[in-house]
């Protein structure tokens, strides 16, 4: 049996996997990311400690039964654990191989940790520079996962929603990031729109999201963004009604990146909220043959993603 730990590290929160044979066995997961390391850097190390020592231990294993510890995502950034610069597109699972660093830090476990790098877009049109630290990993996993990976624009929503185009070969060519997750958080809990968003709605009304999204589109997102409060107070809409209008209205622009690519399958994977209403919005506006990846695979992804990277072998 091959077992692995994993650490898929963000911005805010830190995620440890315990891998055998491509099944995750279990999970800690530790409220500390990058950004805490803009302060206290050894506060990542003691957490990690304790939760490599604890996922053994609940488990019956020694360091010496993990192959590696494999990182990837902000934990590589100037603020993570071991931070290495970006790979640059195009870049797929054999320059993510061959570009990966073996370090120790025996204050957090004797087992020799494997880091993957980041990728970007390097170029001197700010509105094609991009770059990502995580999703590169999770990528190769969702590859992994599908039957068919050919003329497909790959949809990643989160807190930093990423739409991914690839080559044949499934390397990263293109990418582009959003605020999306960040900006439905923010927007309905920073702004006069707390008493109109209802962000327990987890239904899809596509009704309203093309409403939200054809309003955006017409008048522009600010103007669409307050008419969510007149839907509430004067018009009387229902929370869902709502909720999907200001969804419709914040995706709009990625909505449209989407629809621009000429790839005919588009995959759906991320944040399981914002996931749903992203393939609504596409398959009402387009032709394009949406699949979305069901939530345990995308739990999964980057776990399987930082295995194949560090198994690959051309």
């Amino acid at each position: 049996m091959k077992r692995y730990v994993t650490i898929d590290g963000g911005t805010t929160n830190t995620r440890v996997n315990l891998v055998a044979d491509e099944r995750i066995i279990a999970s800690k997961k530790i409220s500390r990311g990058a950004k805490a390391g803009i302060d206290d850097r050894d506060g990542l190390k003691i957490e990690l400690k304790r939760a490599i020592s604890a996922i053994l231990d609940e488990n019956n294993l020694k360091e010496s039964d993990i192959i590696k510890i494999i990182a990837s995502g902000m934990i590589t950034s100037e603020f993570g654990l071991y931070e290495l610069p970006h790979l640059i597109a195009p870049a797929g699972i054999c320059e993510l191989h061959s570009s990966m660093a073996e370090v120790s830090f025996p204050e957090i476990s004797g087992i020799p940790f494997v880091f993957i790098r980041g990728v970007k877009i390097a170029s001197d049109d700010l509105s094609e520079f991009d770059m990502m630290r995580g999703e590169e990993t999770e990528l190769v996993g969702l590859i992994s996962l599908c039957d068919n990976n050919s003329n497909t624009v790959f949809v990643l929503p989160g807190s930093h929603s990423k739409i991914i185009n690839t080559d044949d070969s499934g390397r990263i060519v293109k990418f582009s990031t959003t605020l999306t997750g960040e900006m439905i958080m923010a927007l309905s809990s920073g702004t006069i729109l707390k008493d109109a968003v209802d962000l327990s709605v987890d239904e899809c009304d596509s009704e309203y999201l093309v409403k939200g999204y054809s309003f955006a589109k017409a008048e522009g997102l600010n103007k669409a963004l307050f008419k969510v409060r007149i839907l509430k107070n004067a018009f009387k809409c229902s929370p869902k009604e709502v909720y999907n209008f200001y969804l419709g209205a914040i995706l709009a622009d990625e909505i449209d990146n989407i629809l621009s690519s000429d790839a005919k399958t588009v995959i759906i994977g991320g944040n399981k909220r914002i996931k749903a209403p992203t393939a609504a919005l596409i398959s009402a506006l387009s032709d394009k043959t949406v699949l979305t990846v069901s939530d345990d695979d995308v739990e999964r992804s980057t776990a399987i993603g930082a295995i194949k990277i560090f198994e690959y072998n051309d």
